[in-house]
Order: structure tokens, then sequence, then C-alpha cells
């Protein structure tokens, strides 16, 4: 057993490997794959291969795991910005109500694909809207769920490949299915009518390039409300367990650190006017991301996703295709069959199967060639950044109630 500060030293390890390694492999930064899966994966190949020729295996300081875990996901509510929604409109409601049509797509297919090639349908869900729109954190996250919830094997790791399989797809099929589109209606760049956005702020992820000045104060601030929102998070988690209510959807704990999370910088900015500092949160919360993932990698069992490879390959594959054909015959129509509807169709390709850099960058690609879409660059990264997580949440505790 590997105690807390040697599994810190240990992902810390990872993070500086795939910062290496993403360096010197130009295919991992084109497709925006995280230093700390780009690492963890090497990390987690390595240890495999001692298993197998030595017999040697560590195993991890869990609770670290979810410190970090539930940092990250009280960053996300603390990010909570009701504002921006508005700023965005009946383009982002629209925009909305669209992805999370494809996130219930997701799930109903992955489910049924996992019944259909002999898996659990858990290992569907995780194949589905857990992965694919959540990304590695959610995907970890739900894995270590499912994994102590409902005696689940191997879910972490088979989360860490699903949601690496994501990155790399959505990165590839986002650009051609919007030239697709713009070609074949013959579209042209609309008239600018959305304020506009500035495509090098994406406050949603980490950009190591843009200045982001905070202060000693504002981390100690930071790392206060973090610290509030996990705790009472956590006490209102063992509370509503401890009440064994029949009728209650088994809802993480990260989920209600999450909405504690929303509920104090509620409180925080109506009743006492006070602002938290984004770019802290932010900063914080990415830190936190980067750990956990890093952690949760490292401490999968490689050597028993053997029998998992081909069945979650096959209900991938498929997923890729329904985010194609959903994008191209719904989201297009949807948001106006025009420009920046074929834009945001890359957008969408990103972060439903990567993560909203996947999306970004999709888009960044197609309007170097074809013309801007502030529109796009506005209601994108809202929606795939923030808002699609809590319909992603609600999906996947009925999903997971449901089949369980």
């Amino acid at each position: 057993m590997v105690d807390g500060f040697t599994t810190l030293f240990c992902a810390c390890v990872v993070l500086l490997v795939g910062r290496v390694v993403n360096r010197y492999v130009p295919f991992l930064e084109k497709f925006h794959i995280p230093t700390p899966v780009s690492g963890g994966l090497l990390v987690a190949v390595v240890l495999g291969i001692l298993y197998y020729t030595m017999g040697i295996r560590f195993a991890f300081d869990g609770n670290l795991s979810s410190t970090f875990m539930l940092l990250f996901f009280a960053s996300i509510g603390y990010s909570a910005d009701f504002k921006k929604l508005r700023a965005g409109g009946k383009g982002l409601i629209l925009l909305l109500l669209a992805c999370s049509g494809m996130v219930i797509i997701q799930d109903i297919a992955g489910i049924g694909l996992a019944k259909l090639v002999g898996l659990d349908d858990l290992y569907g869900l995780i194949a589905g809207s857990v992965t694919l729109v959540g990304g590695h954190g959610t995907g970890a996250a739900w894995g270590q769920t499912f994994e102590q919830t409902y005696g689940l094997a191997n879910a972490s790791a088979a989360a860490m490949a699903c949601a690496t399989w994501g990155l790399i797809s959505g990165g590839i099929i986002g650009g051609p299915v919007a030239e697709f589109l713009i070609k074949r209606h013959k579209l042209k760049e609309g008239t600018r009518t959305v304020q506009a956005y500035d495509e090098n702020d994406h406050e949603s992820f980490e950009d190591e390039q843009q200045a982001r000045p905070i202060r000693t104060s504002s981390v100690t601030e930071g790392l206060i409300c973090l610290a509030f929102a996990m705790f009472i998070g956590s006490r209102l988690y063992d509370y509503v367990t401890s009440l064994q209510l029949a009728y209650w959807p088994n809802i993480p704990k990260f989920v209600y650190v999450l909405l504690m999370g929303i509920v104090l910088r509620t409180i925080l900015k109506g009743l006492f006017k006070r602002e938290l500092k984004e770019v802290t949160i932010d900063v914080l919360g990415n830190v936190s991301l980067s750990i956990f993932i890093a952690i949760s990698l490292i401490s999968i069992k490689i050597w028993q996703l053997s029998a998992l490879a081909l069945p979650i390959f096959v209900i991938l594959v498929v997923q890729t295709i329904l985010v194609i054909i959903y994008s191209v015959f719904v989201t297009f129509n949807v948001m106006g069959r025009n420009y920046d509807a074929a834009v945001m169709c890359a957008g969408q390709c990103g972060f439903s199967l990567g993560a909203t850099p996947t999306a970004v960058a999709n888009m960044q690609s197609v309007t170097n060639h074809f013309g801007h879409s502030h529109k796009a660059f506005l209601l994108i990264p809202l929606v795939g950044a923030f808002f699609i997580d809590f319909v992603n949440a609600i999906a996947i505790t009925f999903f997971s109630t449901a089949i369980k």
C-alpha cells in the first residue's frame, strides 16, 4: 500500500512525464490529450508490464484521489454564472436542448449496445455520456462510484480508455462534418449579430499561454470556499444516505458537492455582494483535476481490461457515428441551417465526444478556412464547459438508478 504522500509524489511525476510526452509527440498536442492522461497512461502501461513480468502491484491512496475529485467538482459549482445564460439568449437554450438530446441518445445507445455485446449495462453507460460528454474527470468520478456502489470491476480503467477515444475521435470528425455541411448547403459567413467573443478567452479550461493574474489572498479565499462546499456537500450526502429513502436516487457525493458550490456562490453574490475571482477557482479546479486523473490512471489494473477491449470498442465506434448523424440532421437544423450552425456542429462533435478544448479547436480549424463565427464561439463554450454537465449528471443518475 502506497501512502498518501508517496501517492501525491507519484501523481506529480505523472504530470511531468505527461508534459514531456506531449512535447515530443505532436499527435497528442494536436488532439488536445491532457498531460495527466498522456503521462498516466504511459505509467499505467509500465506498471502493467511490471505486474506481468515480476508480479509487482501497487495500491495507491484512494482517499487522496477522492479529495482532489471533490475539489474539482466544487470548483465547477462555483463556476456557475447564470448571467451567461441570459447573454446567450434563445440560441443558447436551443443549443442546450439539442445537446441534451445527444446525451440521452448516447446513454440509451450505450446501454442497448452493452446488452448486445454481453456487457453489464453500466459499461454501456460508461461508453456513453459518462465519458464522451463528461470527459476524463467525470468518467473517473463515476467509474469510482460504479466500482464502490455496484461492484463493477475495472469501471475506472474503462472510463479512462473511453474518454481518451472520445478526445481523439472528437478532434478528427468535427472539421469534416462542418466542411460537409458548408459545401453541401453552400453556406457563407453571416452577419455578426451576436456580441463579439474573444476566441482566445476560454475560461472553462486551462490555457498555459494566457496570463492568469492571481494573488495569495484570492487563492486562500478560493480554497476556503471550495473546502466549505466539500464539507457541507459531503455531510449532506452522508445525512441523505443515512435516511435510506426508498425513492431517492443514488446520487454520488461529488454531485452534492457541485450543487453546494452553486448554492454557496449564489449566497455570496446575493446576500454578501461578494464575487469570487473566476480565474482563481478555474486554476484550483484544473490543478485538482490533473492530480485526480493522474492518481486514477496509475491506480487502474490495466491487465484486467483485455476482456472489455473489443466490446467497448464496438460501442465507441457506433457512438461516434451517432454523433455525426445527430450533428448533421438535428443540431444543424435546430440551430438555423446556416454557417453559424455548421460551425457549431463542429463544436458539438468536439464536446459530445471529447471536451470543450477539442470543440474550440475544431471550430478554430473551420473558421480559419471559411470565416469567423462569433455566435459559435459564444455558445459552444457556454454549453460545453458548464451547462451540459448538469444535464449529464441528471441523465447518468437517472439511467444508473433505473438499470440497477
